[in-house]
């Protein structure tokens, strides 16, 4: 049996994420669920494309995941299945696959039409589980929807490359649980375009010489008994996903701080690499 996750912004409070489970059980018992995450920061399609990008590929090949972020159907936000990486994804298509697939083509994308057979304001629960459950049974995307050759991309995941190619201009897309702030500059990118020449990080009027390969590294383990005093110094670094990431050393957000409120940093806002 396929492995189904879910990845929605419906939070724990309320009776959805119990409701799409249920659904699945009542037609899969013996499926196996997993809760990527149910905290998105309501409609945020960026986050939930960094998100995703960062999660599916530790499942297994053939698994499925349900994308319940601005899903309600119209005819700017149509519904799609897709394969992508040995993967299935059950999302609206309003920009969420942009990030995985902008580096992977999908295999085959269809969008569903089942929704002459159901008429929902809560699609995730009402045709992306029948999807699902299709999908885990064996069946054929074909069999659900007609074939299609594009999806809707999203030009604000992608940082922008000056024309002598001396900055990449990118913006924060993901606030983590300790407030450091995640733009959308690859590492990849990072070395492609910068070729090792010098360059600093700029992020509003904060500047960093020196990207970090790990957050210990601004910590001299050599000559410094007293390392609780780096406790609230700011640094650039590569995080695990690959993305330059502005960061407050040990940051807690109920005591010293994040990168994002300590230094003002929120969505969308500007972050640049200067070569030079």
């Amino acid at each position: 049996m396929s492995l189904i996750t879910l990845t929605t912004d419906f939070g724990t409070k309320d009776h959805f994420v119990g409701a799409v489970k249920g659904a699945i059980y009542s037609e899969l018992p013996d499926a196996r669920i997993v809760d990527i995450t149910h905290e998105i920061t309501p409609f945020s399609i960026t986050e939930t494309a960094y998100i995703l990008k960062n999660s599916y590929k530790s499942f297994p090949d053939k698994s499925i995941h349900i994308v319940g972020v601005d899903a309600e159907l119209s005819p700017e936000n149509k519904h799609i299945a897709i394969l992508l990486d040995n993967h299935y994804f059950i999302c609206p298509d309003n920009g969420i696959i942009s990030m995985i697939a902008s580096e992977i083509n999908p295999t085959q994308i269809v969008e569903i039409n089942i929704h002459d057979r159901v008429e929902s304001s809560f699609p995730v629960l009402d045709v992306f589980v029948q999807v699902a459950c299709f999908i885990a049974r064996g069946g054929s995307l074909g069999v659900i929807g007609k074939e299609i050759q594009t999806y809707k991309k999203m030009t604000e995941i992608q940082p922008k490359i000056n024309s002598n190619e001396t900055q990449i201009i990118g913006s924060v897309i993901y606030i983590d649980n300790y407030g450091n702030v995640i733009s959308n500059i690859s590492e990849k990118l990072f070395t492609e375009i910068g070729k090792g020449r010098n360059h600093r990080v700029i992020a509003r009027r904060y500047t960093f010489d020196k990207i970090n390969n790990k957050y210990n590294d601004i910590v001299n383990y050599e000559i410094d008994e007293n390392r609780n005093h780096y406790d609230g110094e700011r640094l650039a670094i590569f995080n695990s996903a690959g993305f330059l990431e502005i960061a407050i050393y040990r940051s807690n957000l109920n005591s010293v701080g994040g990168a994002s409120s300590l230094l003002g940093l929120d969505y969308r806002d500007t972050v640049m690499v200067e070569f030079y």
